[in-house]
């Protein structure tokens, strides 16, 4: 009897060794595959936009993750003007690294994808519209064998709309997504800087109230164009009227919510409430992690600026990128 028990604590031994050099050798091949980058065109009405297709260089096929950039003129890289966070080359590098394929893509109206577009023409159905079209796009090559849509911040309300009764997108990965509608978060990212200004901020909640109900403001003071300049206003009343936790709950595919701890522009209550809405979905609360998806110390919003918002070299979080790839890869 002892020496069959001894035969199956080694046999036991063996096969969990087994385990540990194929997970090895798995992630391993995957860290060294090398990856083939292009740029490629999807060509919509009056409009080209362009991205960045990484391929892992292998004759299998792998699943590819569209990356949806957050709000504001950010390019396909993370950057803008005051920004240089290069947050989702960084995801897209670290993806690659474990044999999944990404599309990171400049959305309508920013950087390459400009393409002379004016913005009072822009509406947030255009961000929808041109996600579903890189989805079919990436479902009709051979190289893939599904389509993971990752949002980040607006791009996440972007993705699980394009998401919907879609059999072309097969996950759908909400990073830093608003659970409520934008005018609420709007209001809220605003509050804290306009603090002792009552009348401006009574103004400016009395404006995003009437886009709201979709109407066209007038006489807009012009220190406060940067918010409400005529041109934007068509945007804002397109956007105002969806309800995260209403789109979310229409969708049948897995769902990961990922959300930092130390994020100052969409709080942890946001990813309860996407969770609530679609409890099958996957929640993670990943400590220390703040908007930008990297490590922060504290949630101080100018040290965060510094850190991360405008330092292309600090790293995104390497949890993330487990939790990410985990899910990426599961069955």
């Amino acid at each position: 009897m002892k020496n069959m028990d001894l035969e199956n604590q080694v046999k036991m031994k063996v096969k969990i060794l087994i385990i540990v050099v194929v997970a090895f050798f798995h992630s391993s091949s995957f860290a060294q595959n090398k990856v083939k980058e292009r740029e490629i065109v999807l060509n919509v009405e009056k409009c080209k936009i362009y991205g960045t297709l990484k391929v892992p260089k292998t004759k299998e096929k792998v699943p590819v993750a569209l990356i949806i950039v957050g709000s504001g003129g950010s390019d396909r890289n993370g950057n803008e003007s005051s920004v240089k966070s290069n947050i989702y080359k960084m995801l897209s590098d670290s993806l690659n690294k474990y044999g999944i394929a990404t599309l990171c893509y400049d959305k309508r109206g920013v950087a390459k994808s400009s393409n002379n577009l004016m913005e009072n023409e822009l509406r947030f159905e255009h961000y929808i519209d041109d996600a579903k079209g890189w989805i079919e796009l990436l479902s009709q090559d051979d190289r893939f064998s599904e389509v993971i849509v990752i949002g980040h911040s607006e791009g996440s309300l972007i993705g699980m709309i394009a998401c919907q009764n879609n059999p072309k997108a097969s996950k759908f990965i909400s990073l830093a997504g608003g659970g409520r509608c934008i005018d609420e978060i709007l209001k809220e990212q605003l509050s804290p800087k306009l603090l002792g200004q009552q009348g401006i901020r009574n103004k400016i909640w009395h404006y995003i109230d009437e886009l709201k109900q979709g109407k066209l403001l007038e006489n807009v003071p012009t220190d406060l164009y940067s918010l409400f300049r005529p041109s934007v206003q068509p945007y804002w009343i397109s956007v105002f009227k969806y309800n995260p936790q209403e789109e979310i709950a229409k969708l049948t595919i897995p769902v990961l919510i990922l959300q930092g701890d130390l994020d100052v522009q969409i709080s942890e209550l946001d990813a309860e409430l996407l969770h609530e809405a679609y409890p099958a979905a996957k929640k993670v609360i990943i400590e220390n992690m703040d908007h930008t998806l990297k490590n922060s110390e504290s949630t101080d919003i100018e040290e965060q600026f510094k850190n991360n918002y405008t330092n292309p070299n600090s790293e995104i979080s390497t949890e993330l990128v487990k939790e990410i790839v985990d899910f990426v890869l599961s069955a």
